[in-house]
């Protein structure tokens, strides 16, 4: 074989990428060589001797020799520190000290201390905001034209701290022409311009409320700190001061005619009408001047929901310690305008004492019991004059007959303290009374749903013909079963309102399952809720679906369809109102509200700082809102929350980011000048 040439070992390429190679990799080492320092912690794993007698390579020691770093720093790792031992030179300075693990994070809410949504975490307390001053501070805006916006919302004078600004309005209430038949327990709204510009102050030593059920039977005196009621019905079992502890009020459960316990009362009320089965036949129940709701309180554990009632009059706290306890109640007159409640709404009312003369007028006022009262419910009455024998109680009983005879209502059983009357099925027995009877039947033009300062009316409601209203299933089967009066909605859609209807129960189904899984809301202590756009309740029916223990009233807004009539067939509370006004409840009284295409609809109304301020008179302080709208209107939202000293934070629906709409959750703070 001949040698290979010169020429021919350079075309080689076999020859050609060894060169290659070790041209490479002798460049690596050299600058990597050149290019250590001091100031970086290089790994040299290779170097040359200085000394010319040898240059056999060395492996060399690395200068990080003996040395720890905690790299938790920069490398999550679940509140653990992880300690790499790299070796260091022996002339450097001693190792540093290894610092001690830092202590558990406490997360208050879904996102963990890494910005990551988490399944782990706790409910904590309210957070106590100290100094934020009575001054609002305004600051003018860049747009254009210029305008003034409202960056920190002070505090209201604490003279204001219980403040309903509907039912506390004296400037109005002292140019009334007469007061005689309840007129200032009405409603009389500041005017337009005139209302809630500040926040409305919490009690001093103002506590987190007690949890339900323990505050069915016990709440902080600090948050209610008010004593007339002790003193005036202390001996009747309505409420106490505990002897032990002086910054608790307690509820033995008793009240005017059962001062014994509401149980027994329950008990006998069941026993003497075998169709008063409470939890079924009866699901929805009104109080009438119902003290601290004790009555509604213990009808709860039968399954039944009461709204409880009263007037804003000498015993001005009474609805105020019902919401406190947990119970649905709401400040409410019967005076000279209808209730904010539809026809036929409730299965039984209630009334113990309720200081109400039903005859007065020619019995106008129980002719608004008759309008509530649905086809075939129950007026229970406990009074005097049910049980008395002097002259003038028997006279006010005797009217009391011949007024129900009036109203075609039939007593079913007198017994010890109770009378309780069934109003009819139907007006077979209204058209059938002589000409000319007092209390006529309305004009079929009236409609008896119709509640918005509507004036009460000398005339007895009619029942639909077609059993509209009279004929839902008992409980619980009522709840998803489409009532009748679907049809009577003056809505847009006609033949597809059960589809909507089951449409609308099913997606609040599902949103309120999520809320749960992520956001933890079993664990949130909710109680007293307000869903402030209700539809046809589909958010308040989700909530029982998913075992949430708290109760839920549905306010139906002036500005749509009146869906209250379905909502109390359902068998659930419900409420019409206008949030252009003030609502009838005392400040600090929800511990959530729910908000759904609410302000995208009513800033076409009035200022959606009106509705925001309102929501945060009434909502207790560690209280939360849900507002889920569209995004345009959730920027000037988010500003006024902010302003208001709420706790913040926008999310995507689950529909994604590219939606229409965001959910905004916000949590209020308690506040202090």
């Amino acid at each position: 074989m001949k040698p290979l040439a010169n020429a021919d070992l350079l075309k080689n390429p076999t020859l050609i990428k060894i060169s290659a190679l070790l041209l490479l990799t002798v460049a690596s080492f050299y600058l990597g060589k050149h290019w250590s320092n001091d100031s970086y912690h290089q790994l040299l794993f290779f170097s040359s001797s200085s000394s010319s007698s040898s240059s056999i390579p060395k492996i060399s020691i690395s200068p990080n020799s003996n040395k720890t770093f905690n790299l938790s720093a920069i490398i999550p790792s679940n509140n653990t520190t992880t300690q790499i031992p790299i070796p260091i030179p022996k002339e450097a300075n001693p190792p540093t000290p290894i610092p001690s693990p830092p202590p558990p994070i406490r997360s208050f809410g879904v996102v963990d201390e890494n910005g990551v949504m988490s399944d782990d975490f706790e409910v904590g307390e309210v957070e106590n905001v100290e100094d934020w001053g009575n001054q609002t501070e305004t600051v003018e805006s860049k747009s254009e034209p210029a305008r003034f916006r409202i960056k920190k919302f002070g505090m209201c004078p604490e003279s204001m701290r219980e403040y309903i600004p509907c039912l506390d309005n004296d400037d109005a209430i002292k140019e009334l022409q007469s007061t005689e038949r309840g007129e200032k327990f009405e409603r009389h709204c500041p005017e337009k311009g005139k209302g809630l510009s500040c926040l409305v102050p919490p009690p001093k030593d103002y506590r987190q409320p007690i949890p339900w059920p323990r505050s069915r039977d016990e709440v902080w005196f600090s948050n209610v700190p008010h004593t007339r009621l002790v003193e005036d019905k202390g001996g009747q079992n309505w409420i106490s001061r505990d002897t032990r502890d002086k910054n608790k009020f307690k509820f033995p459960g008793g009240g005017t005619q059962f001062i014994h316990g509401a149980d027994q009362y329950l008990d006998q009320m069941s026993k003497m009408v075998s169709d008063i089965t409470f939890g079924k036949h009866i699901r929805v129940a009104m109080d009438v001047g119902c003290g601290v709701a004790s009555f509604g309180a213990y009808l709860l554990s039968r399954d039944v929901l009461t709204m409880s009632v009263a007037p804003k009059d000498v015993h001005e706290n009474q609805i105020q310690f019902a919401l406190e306890r947990g119970v649905p109640a709401m400040a409410a007159a019967f005076a000279t305008r209808r209730l904010l409640y539809p026809s036929q709404a409730f299965d039984l009312i209630h009334c113990s004492r309720c200081r109400i003369n039903w005859t007065r007028d020619d019995g106008i006022l129980l002719l608004e019991i008759n309008r509530m009262l649905r086809a075939g419910g129950y007026f229970a009455w406990a009074a005097q004059p049910v049980y008395k024998h002097e002259a003038a109680l028997e006279e006010q009983w005797t009217e009391m007959l011949n007024l129900t005879n009036s109203l075609c209502w039939n007593l079913v059983k007198k017994e010890g303290y109770i009378a309780i009357w069934q109003k009819p099925l139907n007006n077979t027995c209204y058209l059938s009374r002589e000409a000319g009877t007092k209390q006529p039947l309305c004009e079929e033009s009236d409609d008896p749903d119709n509640v918005w300062y509507t004036n009460l009316k000398p005339c007895i409601s009619r029942i639909p013909e077609n059993g509209y209203g009279g004929n839902v299933p008992s409980w619980p089967a009522r709840l998803h079963t489409p009532p009748d009066r679907l049809q009577t909605i003056t809505f847009d859609s006609y033949i597809a309102r059960k589809e909507l209807f089951k449409a609308e129960s099913k997606f609040w189904n599902e949103i309120i399952g999520g809320y749960i899984r992520a956001m933890k809301w079993k664990k949130m202590k909710l109680r007293n809720v307000m869903d402030m756009k209700a539809g046809f309740g589909g958010f308040a029916a989700a909530l029982n679906d998913h075992k949430l223990d708290c109760w839920v009233l549905s306010v139906v807004p002036i500005s749509g369809p009146n869906t209250l009539p379905v909502i109390y067939d359902r068998g659930l509370l419900g409420v019409m109102h206008d949030w252009c006004e003030p609502f009838d409840t005392y400040p600090r009284t929800y511990d959530f509200l729910h908000a759904s295409g609410l302000f995208s609809v009513e800033r076409k109304r009035c200022e959606m700082s009106t509705i925001l301020l309102e929501m945060d008179r009434i909502l207790r302080p560690g209280g939360r809102a849900y507002i889920r709208d569209s995004i345009d209107v959730m920027d000037e939202i988010q500003e006024i929350t902010k302003a208001m000293g709420w706790h913040t934070s926008l999310r995507d629906t689950s529909e994604g980011p590219h939606a229409s709409y965001r959910i905004l959750t916000c949590e209020k703070r308690l506040l202090k000048a």
